[in-house]
């Protein structure tokens, strides 16, 4: 089935941050016209929500596909056997339950992420996303003329997820995410390549600022965040199965709420490769340990 432009529609559901599109059957031949319209969306509104689509996992790769090339499914952590680009992102494997932007710890990091609702909790389980040029904007000149100078060095090397309750298996999940470490500095303020918006480029896997302690990057790291997570640059989604999300995510963050107990929940993630990050002057992000994914991801990839 082709999705004809009468059926299509965008409803605004959030006053900084998503949209949520109608008349559209993923699973079908999406027309030329409305996949520029979806484009356009996703650049203006940061979070594009699709629900009711019931997509299989060739479906998911080909929608995803629409938007560029597709990267594999993590640089250390293994996909589903016969579908390598898929994630699953799985309670069984652990619950990333902090504010962060996919794969920052790499050179390129993917251009978008998108996720598709399988195993949905009765409570809890929602994703928030959020817009991170907004948070530039809500910044007070100095602070935003502080942001606009710094570097934050990102890293693989932390705490981030793994199972909940079993410290073998915690540990077993750290030693594969961290099988290869990875250290890039990325600017504070990215300069999104399309739109030209600015956006605060940290999260979670930004552990520490060039040039300062590790005490004073934590201060400045969760001042900055402080504004990410501000309520009204929040969308929550909430999921029923079959439900698709994409979101751009150089210019997001998202968290997903550890908030449904020891109930299944699961949604199979496939990312669409990025470019390099570049700052407002111009300096684009540096490789300090690891390499350029390549095995994961294209070094560049067309917009």
């Amino acid at each position: 089935m082709t999705t004809t432009p009468t059926d299509f529609d965008i409803r605004r559901i959030g006053g900084r941050i998503g949209a949520e599109i109608t008349g559209v059957d993923l699973a079908g031949n999406l027309d030329e016209g409305i996949l520029k319209e979806v484009k356009a969306a996703l650049l203006e509104h940061k979070a594009l929500v699709f629900r009711n689509q019931n997509l299989d996992d060739e479906g998911q790769l080909r929608f995803a596909s629409q938007f560029g090339p597709l990267t594999s499914a993590h640089p250390t952590v293994p996909g589903i056997a016969e579908q390598p680009q898929i994630l699953p992102v799985d309670s069984e494997r652990g619950a990333a339950n902090v504010w962060h932007t996919d794969v920052t710890f790499v050179q390129s990091p993917p251009k978008a992420s998108t996720l598709r609702g399988i195993v949905i909790p009765p409570y809890g389980g929602n994703t928030l996303i959020a817009n991170t040029a907004a948070a530039y904007r809500d910044l007070p000149k100095p602070l935003r003329d502080l942001a606009d100078t710094l570097w934050a060095v990102h890293t693989n090397d932390y705490d981030y997820a793994g199972p909940k309750g079993d410290d073998e298996k915690r540990q077993q999940y750290r030693d594969v995410f961290v099988s290869t470490k990875y250290r890039t500095a990325h600017p504070v303020v990215r300069v999104h390549p399309e739109t030209g918006e600015r956006g605060l480029f940290i999260g979670a896997f930004a552990q520490t600022i060039e040039g300062l302690s590790t005490t004073e990057s934590k201060d400045v790291l969760r001042l900055l965040q402080a504004y990410v997570n501000r309520p009204e640059n929040v969308l929550r989604v909430q999921w029923n199965p079959g439900d698709v999300v994409i979101f751009d995510n150089r210019i997001t963050q998202h968290y997903a709420p550890d908030d449904y107990d020891t109930l299944p929940r699961r949604l199979n993630r496939v990312t669409i490769a990025g470019d390099v990050p570049v700052g407002i002057d111009g300096s684009s992000s540096r490789i300090l340990e690891g390499d350029e994914a390549a095995h994961y991801t294209p070094a560049t990839a067309a917009s």
